[in-house]
């Protein structure tokens, strides 16, 4: 009997309450929107489709107001956009763009943004009329279609947190969303009123002779209409970035330092900050059983101290390892979590974390209870260490270094690490990265203007600053070795804990960091890089060449900040 005759046939042979449970089989739209009500109140919200159309939203299709996690499942497999893993977490693709656009983000130019924004390469100006006819163009294309809205805040502090109204196009990006920014409480979703609105429509693609983009994407911040606008990329870490680009713009006027760092805290309750970028172990130096983790990625410094901006985290995980990361790891089988572009197997849906076919930027999204030792408030106190990573390629600066205030801020404005051989096409050396405040495409005002910011906290709360290079010694890349996590860790849990209080420094005579003489867990001859070189000339030339691409990369932000000149 062929399958369409098999379900024909059902009725008439089974009728009454044993017919029930079959129908409810092989019909489930039909249970699902006629039978029980109940179970989907949250579609179809006439509330809610008034309340877009103020924002220009007309004419949608469905809308679905603040699914739960199990309710997004459901209609992301009803949509064919994923699949679930073996342990229950959800796979999904990105498709062409694995990781963010940072070219195609563009900051509306009018009165509101005009003097204050950080014109340029990473603020690009776009102007409001194309914005507005883009934006109708995009609403244009979203009516009929069905939309998932999602009301969270971004920040976790009543005082601070910016409420937004997220409209997605596809469900999986309405789990993310729930996943990252933070989530109401059930008694805050009524009478919800956002500040901004977020719309995301990554089928709409940019028309650049047309709409003034770049390309096919755009990521546009209107700060005077109070709208994110995402297209033409299903990346979802956009999403997410979006909301913190926001956050760098609006908070420090209310005197808080917006951080792309993550955070924990000790024994003692005392906070640590983790700056650095992509590669320098931020996340995995922070996330340790030992401590409680405040947050992983984004967080504000207010008079009160430390408050993480999200509810999640978005943890790589190409060749992520069960032992060495024991609690990401245990993550990517948890019911809940987005993992992006991690191949599995099609028949047994079991993922395979070191397998780049799709890209090595693969990722997972998880709320941040999900993480055993992870702080349910999401606050910490003022911080009692700030602690500065990077991956030096080219082996010359010391494992660890104290900072006087005024470096902080110089390390802070260069966000310096390295890329080494092969990780892009081109690169056969070691080559210089700076990313001013450690996350340059996401700082609207200018970087001296964080950095102030910076010193000014670190002055007022008497917060001791560190550099920690998780990069190379003995010689460069390619010749020396890098430095062990288990050294990298000894020497984080000596910071954190307090341990080099009493120990002995003394100044780096090239650097002007002043470097300890001894550190618990740490073999005290890789602690002065200069020693571990074979060739102590050839370290000479790595060390003048490496302060003068220092040199030159400040060069650009020397005039707002003449005093940190002769700093380093």
């Amino acid at each position: 009997m062929r399958p369409h005759t098999a379900i024909m046939a059902f009725p008439s042979v089974l009728t009454g309450v044993a017919a029930f449970p079959i129908l409810c089989y092989l019909f489930p739209n039909f249970i699902k929107y006629s039978l029980l009500p109940s179970l989907y109140s949250n579609r179809e919200p006439h509330a809610m489709r008034s309340k877009l159309s103020k924002v220009g939203l007309t004419d949608l299709g469905e809308i679905l107001e603040n699914l739960t996690e199990p309710q997004l499942y459901e209609e992301i497999i009803r949509k064919g956009e994923g699949v679930v893993s073996e342990h229950g977490a959800m796979i999904v693709e990105t498709g062409a763009y694995t990781g963010r656009s940072p070219e195609d983000k563009f900051v509306v130019r009018e009165p509101t943004t005009e003097a204050d924004v950080w014109w340029g390469e990473v603020n690009r100006s776009f102007e409001a009329e194309r914005f507005d006819a883009l934006y109708n163009r995009v609403t244009d294309y979203l009516k009929g279609k069905e939309v998932y809205v999602q009301d969270l805040f971004g920040g976790v502090d009543p005082e601070f947190r910016i409420p937004v109204r997220v409209i997605n196009e596809l469900a999986w990006h309405s789990l993310f969303g729930r996943n990252m920014l933070v989530r109401p409480r059930v008694e805050e979703l009524t009478g919800f009123e956002p500040e901004w609105h977020l719309v995301y429509a990554p089928g709409f693609q940019a028309v650049p002779e047309r709409d003034g983009t770049r390309s096919e994407v755009f990521v546009l911040l209107h700060f005077g209409r109070k709208i994110l606008l995402i297209g033409g990329t299903r990346y979802a870490g956009e999403l997410k970035k979006s909301v913190f680009t926001l956050l760098n713009y609006l908070l420090p006027g209310r005197d808080v330092f917006p951080m792309h760092c993550s955070a924990n805290k000790n024994a003692k309750g005392e906070t640590t900050l983790f700056f650095g970028l992509s590669g320098t172990g931020k996340t995995t130096l922070s996330s340790n059983a030992k401590y409680e983790l405040i947050g992983d990625d984004e967080h504000g410094w207010s008079d009160e101290g430390v408050f993480n901006f999200e509810g999640g985290c978005y943890a790589k995980t190409m060749r992520l390892d069960a032992e060495a990361e024991p609690e990401i790891y245990a993550t990517t089988q948890r019911f809940g979590t987005v993992l992006e572009n991690v191949i599995f197997d099609a028949r047994t849906r079991r993922v395979d974390l070191d397998d780049a076919t799709l890209t090595e930027n693969t990722r997972c999204s998880y709320p941040l209870h999900f993480i055993p030792n992870a702080s349910s408030e999401g606050t910490g106190g003022h911080p009692a260490n700030i602690i500065m990573l990077t991956c030096d390629a080219f082996g010359v600066l010391p494992p660890v270094a104290r900072l006087t205030p005024d470096q902080a801020r110089y390390h802070f404005i260069s966000g310096y690490t390295a890329k080494v051989a092969g990780t892009e096409r081109g690169v056969t050396e070691p080559s210089a990265t700076f990313s001013p405040c450690f996350g340059a495409p996401f700082m609207v005002l200018h970087p001296t203007a964080y950095a102030r910011q910076l010193g000014e906290k670190v002055k007022r709360h008497g917060s001791s600053c560190w550099l920690v290079n998780t990069g190379w010694n003995g010689g460069p890349y390619g010749e020396g070795e890098r430095i062990k996590i288990a050294h990298t860790r000894a020497i984080v849990s000596a910071i954190v804990d307090g341990h080099l209080d009493g120990v002995s420094f003394q100044k780096d005579p090239v650097f002007g960091i002043d470097v300890p003489a001894t550190c618990p867990g740490v073999p005290s001859e890789i602690l002065k890089p200069r020693d571990t070189w074979q060739d102590p000339a050839a370290y000479d030339d790595k060390a003048a060449d490496l302060v003068r691409r220092f040199a030159e990369h400040f060069a650009a932000y020397e005039e707002l900040a003449p005093d940190l000149k002769t700093v380093a």
